[in-house]
Parts: C-alpha cells; sequence; structure tokens
C-alpha cells in the first residue's frame, strides 16, 4: 500500500511538472527568432501572403489563447501536423522513436560492457598500473565530449578501416544495427566514464566491509565472495546511476544523431527548430520529458527493490 501510495504522489508530481515544462518549452520556441510563416512560403514570398499565414495558423492570437489550444489539443492526445512534413505529429514521431529507442538500448548494453569490468577491475587492484589506466580512460570520457569522441570513432573505424557505416540509417535490419554500432559505443564511453569511477569506489569500500572478510574466514572462494557479496553490493549504486544516465541519454540524443545522420528524434528535434515547426519542437520536448521523469520514478523504485533498507516515502 506505501509503495502505491508513492507511486500516485510521483505521478502527481509528474503531471505538475509536465505542465511546467510545457509553459517553458512553449514560451521558448516563440522567443527564437524567425517566422513559421516566412519559412513555410519561403523568404522571397510577399508579405500580404505571409500575413495571411500567420493569421490562418493562429500565430497573432495572444500568447495565452495559443497555449490554450495548445494544452486543450494535448489533453485529447491530438499533437497536432508538422509544417514541414506535412504529416502527423504522432506519426512522424511514431517513425522516429524507433531509431531513438534502438539507439538507447545499444548505448545500454556498451555502457555496461565497458563499465562493469573496467569498474571492478580497477577497484580491486587499487592503486595499481590498472586502476591508473581505467581512471586515465574514465577521466578521457569525462574530458572529451561525446560529438568529438564520436567523430574520432567515425573516422578510424568507418573512414579508414571501413567496418562500420560512415553514417545514415539503411533499408534493411543488418544495415540498421551495423549503423547504430558507432553512436552506441560513443554513449557508452561517455556515460562509462561516470560509472566507472562511482563502482570503483563502491568495490574498494564494499571489499573492506565486515561480511566480506567474514566470508574469507569461511574459506569461501575468492570467485564466489566476489560474486555474491563484492560484486552484488557494490553494483547497487551504479546500476540506480545508470538507470539516471540512461535518461541523460535521450538528450545526448540529440547531438549524436546529428553526428551520425540517423532520423531519431534528437535529429527531428534539431530540425524542427531550425524550420520553426511549433508543434513538433513542443512535442518531442514534452516526450523526453514524460521519459525523464517516468525514468527517474522507475529507478527509486529499482533501488528500494535492490536494497531493501531504502523505503518508499
Amino acid at each position: 500500500m506505501e509503495t502505491f501510495n508513492y507511486i500516485l504522489r510521483r505521478v502527481g508530481q509528474m503531471l505538475i511538472a509536465l505542465f511546467v515544462s510545457s509553459i517553458i518549452v512553449f514560451l521558448m520556441i516563440r522567443f527564437i527568432p524567425g517566422n513559421p510563416a516566412q519559412n513555410l512560403l519561403g523568404d522571397f514570398a510577399d508579405p500580404d501572403a505571409v500575413a495571411a499565414m500567420e493569421e490562418k495558423m493562429g500565430l497573432n492570437d495572444p500568447y495565452i489563447v495559443q497555449y490554450g489550444i495548445f494544452l486543450r489539443d494535448l489533453v485529447r492526445l491530438d499533437l497536432g501536423d508538422s509544417l514541414k512534413y506535412k504529416t502527423s505529429v504522432a506519426s512522424l514521431m511514431g517513425d522516429r522513436m524507433v531509431v531513438t529507442g534502438l539507439l538507447t538500448l545499444v548505448s545500454v548494453i556498451f555502457t555496461v560492457l565497458i563499465s562493469m569490468p573496467l569498474g571492478y577491475l580497477a577497484g580491486k587492484k587499487k592503486d595499481s598500473w590498472i586502476d591508473q589506466v581505467i581512471r586515465g580512460f574514465s577521466m578521457v570520457g569525462l574530458a572529451m565530449p561525446n560529438f568529438w569522441i564520436g567523430l574520432l570513432l567515425l573516422i578510424l573505424f568507418g573512414v579508414h578501416l571501413n567496418l562500420v557505416p560512415v553514417s545514415g540509417w539503411g533499408t534493411d535490419w543488418p544495415t540498421h544495427i551495423r549503423s547504430l554500432i558507432l553512436p552506441g559505443i560513443t554513449q557508452g564511453i561517455c556515460t562509462s566514464a561516470v560509472l566507472i569511477r562511482n563502482l570503483r569506489n563502491n568495490v574498494i569500500e564494499v571489499k573492506g566491509s565486515d561480511y566480506v572478510y567474514f566470508a574469507r574466514s569461511k574459506g569461501l572462494k575468492e570467485s564466489t565472495i566476489a560474486a555474491k557479496h563484492i560484486i552484488r553490493n557494490a553494483s547497487i549504486p551504479t546500476v540506480t546511476l545508470l538507470s539516471i544516465k540512461i535518461a541523460g541519454m535521450l538528450g545526448g540524443a540529440v547531438v549524436i544523431e546529428n553526428v551520425f545522420s540517423l532520423p531519431g528524434l534528437g535529429s527531428l528535434l534539431v530540425d524542427s527548430i531550425l524550420a520553426r515547426d511549433y508543434s513538433v519542437v513542443q512535442a518531442v520536448v514534452l516526450f523526453f520529458s514524460a521519459v525523464v521523469l517516468v525514468i527517474n520514478l522507475l529507478t527509486d523504485i529499482l533501488y528500494s527493490v535492490l536494497d531493501p533498507q531504502v523505503k518508499l516515502q
């Protein structure tokens, strides 16, 4: 019952946060210089035609009226139509959502494959040359922007070695998967840099705990101690941190998708901002906000499941 009440409270908070986010994105996109009607008709359009289009699109209405219409349609789950792509925003986002979702999944897989073994090894070999190398790797991942890492990987593996596609999405699933390898590794390197440091510190702390010494005194094998006691307990904070970082990957997708020319929600957002496509920008930003809020809620629930001492309240 406590968990149910907690979820209800959090859902209420999420709705308030989404409402505030809708106001912010509504105002911010309209404060950006540019005219949707002008972009739609072209730079050399007749001023009278532009004025007529502005009236037709409701751009001359007060902001409070425009926001009221936007909020009414949002409650009805009507996201409107895209000015640039001439189709409904819902169908447009549905096509792009698959790419961003797969990119996030591949990025999480590479993040786990990179951070978990390196973080554990660095903690186990504290202050050794192995620890120093791994910490140096994590510092590089923290210091270098994700787009720069992506460009370096693209030049090396895409251009010189020709192992993966340089850019684009392809036309079949094998090409789709190959197109996600470099973007996934790029996100994985940047995200794992934080997780490696976190897991390393957790492993060092858990190694010195009483129950690990007690397990050794019972004569348990080191592999058993590592699997059942050290890794399991040290990974709890890291897993929850990974959950939060997954939300951050959505923001990274805006950059990564443009670097690798992937037709996902991130590249759609950038193109729509440049085109002043209000409906698409508002829908994508609110979707990202909703996903981040849901991930934060699931992270709190996951942490309480992994660590029974933590109570949801």
